[in-house]
């Protein structure tokens, strides 16, 4: 194996964990990531690190800025408004479309999924059931055969995440909703009404549940945020 090749799948494993911190709450918006911390902590050069940053940035995870540094982005209300929206428009659909495609073992890929997410939250880990919940709305978009709507919906969860950091307003709010066990039934059902319907519904309810206001939410350390 080339140096190269090496150098890209080291920095993959580093983007990889980190964005697992983001998407996880350990790493919160507005974090800075240190190249020499970042350096430090996993062992490899400076080279590598960048290019692990500029993966994240590149995702809309990081912001990088001149002469200060990579920061976790901090989406602004505005943004936060249009992430829903935007999810809104795409998501009811792709949950129809779906409803017309499920097999058996997408149905019990999703189910698994929900399983993890309530493991999650009983293990006192809200943020890694926030991103479980997320990949279970990539799952739909994925049965659906749907590509290029899967794509956007990829960065539009990412950005969910960072909204949701920022701006939830109850964080027991999760344990308090059935909504992706009623989907899975409408998907096994393949009632694509239903399953419109459902979605619709679900985003309003995350919609509801954040407190859209200026807020300043502490950063964490990276050691802290990668210590699981």
């Amino acid at each position: 194996m080339s140096n190269i090749t090496k150098e890209k799948l080291a920095a993959e494993d580093i983007a990889a964990q980190l964005t697992n911190a983001v998407h996880e709450h350990r790493l919160k918006p507005g974090a800075k990531l240190r190249e020499d911390e970042v350096s430090d902590v996993f062992g490899v050069s400076r080279t590598i690190v960048r290019q692990a940053l500029r993966a994240l940035a590149f995702e809309g995870l990081l912001t990088i800025e001149k002469n200060r540094g990579a920061f976790v982005s901090k989406p602004s209300l505005k943004e936060a408004h249009e992430v829903f929206q935007a999810r809104a428009l795409l998501e009811p659909s792709t949950a129809r479309s779906a409803a017309e495609r499920t097999t058996v073992d997408d149905i019990a890929l999703l189910e698994r999924h929900i399983k993890e997410e309530h493991e999650a939250l009983d293990r006192d880990q809200p943020g890694l059931a926030l991103k479980l919940s997320g990949d279970f709305h990539l799952e739909i978009a994925r049965i659906a055969d749907q590509q290029t709507i899967e794509q956007f919906l990829k960065q539009l969860v990412s950005r969910s995440s960072l909204v949701i950091a920022l701006y939830w307003k109850r964080r027991n709010a999760l344990c308090e909703s059935n909504a992706h066990h009623a989907l899975v039934d409408a998907l096994r059902s393949h009632d694509g009404s239903a399953a419109e319907a459902l979605m619709k519904g679900h985003l309003l309810d995350i919609y509801s549940q954040l407190d859209l206001r200026e807020c300043d939410k502490g950063a964490t350390s990276l050691k802290e945020a990668l210590r699981k």
